[in-house]
Protein backbone atom coordinates (compact mmCIF):
# COMPACT_ATOMS: atom_id res chain seq x y z
CA UNK A 1 0.00 0.00 0.00
CA UNK A 2 1.24 3.46 -0.81
CA UNK A 3 1.42 6.20 1.81
CA UNK A 4 -2.17 7.47 2.35
CA UNK A 5 -0.81 11.00 2.18
CA UNK A 6 0.00 10.33 -1.48
CA UNK A 7 -3.74 10.00 -2.00
CA UNK A 8 -4.24 13.43 -0.45
CA UNK A 9 -1.82 15.05 -2.89
CA UNK A 10 -3.85 13.59 -5.74
CA UNK A 11 -7.13 14.75 -4.20
CA UNK A 12 -6.09 18.40 -4.12
CA UNK A 13 -4.66 20.76 -6.69
CA UNK A 14 -1.05 21.81 -6.28
CA UNK A 15 -1.91 25.52 -6.20
CA UNK A 16 -2.10 26.17 -2.45
CA UNK A 17 -4.35 29.16 -2.99
CA UNK A 18 -7.11 26.76 -4.02
CA UNK A 19 -6.70 24.23 -1.27
CA UNK A 20 -8.10 24.57 2.21
CA UNK A 21 -9.62 28.04 2.31
CA UNK A 22 -13.41 28.06 1.80
CA UNK A 23 -14.76 29.95 -1.18
CA UNK A 24 -17.01 32.92 -0.66
CA UNK A 25 -20.63 32.15 -1.45
CA UNK A 26 -21.73 34.14 -4.47
CA UNK A 27 -25.36 33.20 -4.05
CA UNK A 28 -27.58 31.68 -1.41
CA UNK A 29 -27.88 27.95 -2.02
CA UNK A 30 -31.28 26.33 -1.85
CA UNK A 31 -31.62 23.95 1.10
CA UNK A 32 -32.69 21.14 -1.22
CA UNK A 33 -29.53 21.64 -3.30
CA UNK A 34 -27.40 21.42 -0.15
CA UNK A 35 -29.11 18.24 1.02
CA UNK A 36 -28.44 16.64 -2.37
CA UNK A 37 -24.75 17.52 -2.23
CA UNK A 38 -22.37 14.63 -1.83
CA UNK A 39 -21.48 15.02 1.86
CA UNK A 40 -25.09 15.46 2.96
CA UNK A 41 -26.17 12.51 0.83
CA UNK A 42 -23.54 10.40 2.56
CA UNK A 43 -24.52 11.50 6.07
CA UNK A 44 -28.26 11.16 5.51
CA UNK A 45 -28.10 7.70 3.95
CA UNK A 46 -25.38 6.02 6.00
CA UNK A 47 -26.59 3.03 8.02
CA UNK A 48 -24.76 0.59 10.27
CA UNK A 49 -24.38 -2.74 8.49
CA UNK A 50 -23.71 -6.09 10.16
CA UNK A 51 -23.84 -8.40 7.15
CA UNK A 52 -21.17 -8.14 4.48
CA UNK A 53 -20.59 -9.87 1.18
CA UNK A 54 -17.52 -12.15 1.16
CA UNK A 55 -15.78 -9.75 -1.18
CA UNK A 56 -12.48 -8.01 -0.61
CA UNK A 57 -12.41 -4.21 -0.48
CA UNK A 58 -10.27 -2.85 -3.30
CA UNK A 59 -6.88 -1.46 -2.33
CA UNK A 60 -7.56 2.00 -3.77
CA UNK A 61 -10.73 2.26 -1.65
CA UNK A 62 -8.80 1.29 1.46
CA UNK A 63 -6.26 4.00 0.70
CA UNK A 64 -9.02 6.58 0.29
CA UNK A 65 -10.62 5.53 3.59
CA UNK A 66 -7.30 5.85 5.41
CA UNK A 67 -6.64 9.18 3.71
CA UNK A 68 -10.05 10.41 4.90
CA UNK A 69 -9.14 9.45 8.48
CA UNK A 70 -5.91 11.39 8.02
CA UNK A 71 -7.90 14.57 7.27
CA UNK A 72 -9.88 14.50 10.52
CA UNK A 73 -9.41 17.48 12.89
CA UNK A 74 -7.23 16.73 15.91
CA UNK A 75 -6.08 18.55 19.03
CA UNK A 76 -3.34 20.97 18.03
CA UNK A 77 -3.05 19.11 14.72
CA UNK A 78 -0.90 16.49 16.46
CA UNK A 79 -3.04 13.50 15.40
CA UNK A 80 -3.02 11.65 18.69
CA UNK A 81 -4.18 8.34 17.25
CA UNK A 82 -2.96 5.29 15.34
CA UNK A 83 -4.80 2.91 13.01
CA UNK A 84 -4.22 -0.83 12.86
CA UNK A 85 -5.30 -2.30 9.50
CA UNK A 86 -6.06 -5.94 10.29
CA UNK A 87 -5.40 -8.25 7.35
CA UNK A 88 -4.62 -11.47 9.22
CA UNK A 89 -7.74 -13.66 9.50
CA UNK A 90 -6.58 -15.26 12.74
CA UNK A 91 -6.25 -11.84 14.36
CA UNK A 92 -9.72 -10.93 13.11
CA UNK A 93 -11.10 -14.03 14.80
CA UNK A 94 -9.36 -13.09 18.03
CA UNK A 95 -10.83 -9.59 17.82
CA UNK A 96 -14.30 -11.15 17.59
CA UNK A 97 -13.71 -12.60 21.06
CA UNK A 98 -12.40 -9.26 22.32
CA UNK A 99 -15.54 -7.55 21.00
CA UNK A 100 -18.08 -9.50 23.05
CA UNK A 101 -18.22 -12.24 20.37
CA UNK A 102 -19.80 -9.96 17.79
CA UNK A 103 -19.28 -12.07 14.62
CA UNK A 104 -19.37 -9.18 12.16
CA UNK A 105 -16.02 -7.99 13.52
CA UNK A 106 -14.60 -10.58 11.12
CA UNK A 107 -15.34 -8.27 8.16
CA UNK A 108 -13.51 -7.86 4.84
CA UNK A 109 -11.88 -4.68 6.14
CA UNK A 110 -11.15 -4.21 9.84
CA UNK A 111 -9.58 -1.03 11.25
CA UNK A 112 -8.73 -0.63 14.92
CA UNK A 113 -8.40 2.98 16.07
CA UNK A 114 -6.12 3.50 19.06
CA UNK A 115 -5.34 6.46 21.25
CA UNK A 116 -1.77 7.79 21.25
CA UNK A 117 -1.62 10.71 23.71
CA UNK A 118 2.20 10.82 23.45
CA UNK A 119 1.79 12.49 20.06
CA UNK A 120 -0.17 15.41 21.52
CA UNK A 121 2.57 17.91 22.33
CA UNK A 122 0.49 20.33 24.37
CA UNK A 123 1.17 21.63 27.87
CA UNK A 124 -1.79 20.04 29.65
CA UNK A 125 -2.20 17.39 32.36
CA UNK A 126 -1.98 13.75 31.26
CA UNK A 127 -5.71 13.16 31.71
CA UNK A 128 -6.46 16.02 29.31
CA UNK A 129 -4.02 14.64 26.73
CA UNK A 130 -5.70 11.24 27.02
CA UNK A 131 -9.07 12.91 26.45
CA UNK A 132 -7.68 14.72 23.39
CA UNK A 133 -6.34 11.49 21.92
CA UNK A 134 -9.70 9.76 22.47
CA UNK A 135 -11.40 12.59 20.61
CA UNK A 136 -8.78 12.42 17.84
CA UNK A 137 -9.26 8.67 17.38
CA UNK A 138 -13.04 9.03 17.43
CA UNK A 139 -13.08 11.75 14.79
CA UNK A 140 -10.68 9.80 12.58
CA UNK A 141 -12.92 6.73 12.76
CA UNK A 142 -15.99 8.84 11.94
CA UNK A 143 -14.29 10.32 8.87
CA UNK A 144 -13.28 6.82 7.75
CA UNK A 145 -16.86 5.62 8.22
CA UNK A 146 -18.30 8.42 6.10
CA UNK A 147 -15.68 7.86 3.41
CA UNK A 148 -16.58 4.17 3.36
CA UNK A 149 -20.23 4.95 2.64
CA UNK A 150 -19.25 7.46 -0.04
CA UNK A 151 -17.29 4.65 -1.75
CA UNK A 152 -20.29 2.32 -1.89
CA UNK A 153 -19.36 0.36 1.22
CA UNK A 154 -21.09 -0.12 4.55
CA UNK A 155 -19.69 -0.29 8.05
CA UNK A 156 -20.39 -1.01 11.69
CA UNK A 157 -18.78 0.83 14.59
CA UNK A 158 -17.72 -1.45 17.45
CA UNK A 159 -17.37 0.23 20.83
CA UNK A 160 -17.98 -2.75 23.12
CA UNK A 161 -14.45 -4.10 23.33
CA UNK A 162 -12.16 -5.55 25.97
CA UNK A 163 -9.38 -2.99 25.71
CA UNK A 164 -6.73 -5.12 27.40
CA UNK A 165 -7.55 -8.11 25.20
CA UNK A 166 -7.35 -6.00 22.04
CA UNK A 167 -4.01 -4.56 23.13
CA UNK A 168 -2.67 -8.07 23.74
CA UNK A 169 -3.93 -9.30 20.35
CA UNK A 170 -2.35 -6.35 18.55
CA UNK A 171 0.79 -6.53 20.68
CA UNK A 172 0.63 -2.82 21.45
CA UNK A 173 0.57 -0.60 24.51
CA UNK A 174 -1.83 1.79 22.75
CA UNK A 175 -5.38 1.73 24.13
CA UNK A 176 -8.05 1.06 21.48
CA UNK A 177 -11.04 3.39 21.18
CA UNK A 178 -13.11 1.53 18.57
CA UNK A 179 -13.08 -1.04 15.80
CA UNK A 180 -14.48 -0.12 12.40
CA UNK A 181 -15.69 -3.05 10.31
CA UNK A 182 -16.21 -2.33 6.60
CA UNK A 183 -17.37 -4.23 3.55
CA UNK A 184 -19.89 -4.51 0.74
CA UNK A 185 -23.38 -4.82 2.22
CA UNK A 186 -25.48 -7.94 1.63
CA UNK A 187 -28.57 -5.72 1.70
CA UNK A 188 -29.01 -1.98 1.27
CA UNK A 189 -30.59 -0.66 4.45
CA UNK A 190 -32.84 2.37 4.46
CA UNK A 191 -31.90 5.20 6.83
CA UNK A 192 -33.86 5.26 10.08
CA UNK A 193 -35.70 8.43 11.07
CA UNK A 194 -33.87 10.53 13.62
CA UNK A 195 -35.36 12.56 16.43
CA UNK A 196 -36.67 16.02 15.67
CA UNK A 197 -34.10 18.80 15.85
CA UNK A 198 -36.38 20.68 18.24
CA UNK A 199 -35.87 17.80 20.71
CA UNK A 200 -32.14 17.65 20.04
CA UNK A 201 -31.10 21.31 20.16
CA UNK A 202 -31.15 23.32 23.36
CA UNK A 203 -30.97 27.05 22.79
CA UNK A 204 -29.95 29.02 25.87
Amino acid sequence: MSDPKDILTRMYKTDNSELVLPKEETEQKDVEDILQSNIFNVMLNRRSQRRFEPKEVEEHKIELILAAADTAPTAGGFQGFEIFHIKNNEIKSELVKAANNQPYVNAPLVLVFCKNPSRVKLNFPEEILRKFSLQDATLAAAYAQLASHALGLSSIWIGMIDENMVMKILNTDLVPSSILCIGYPKKILQPKPKRSLKDLIHRI
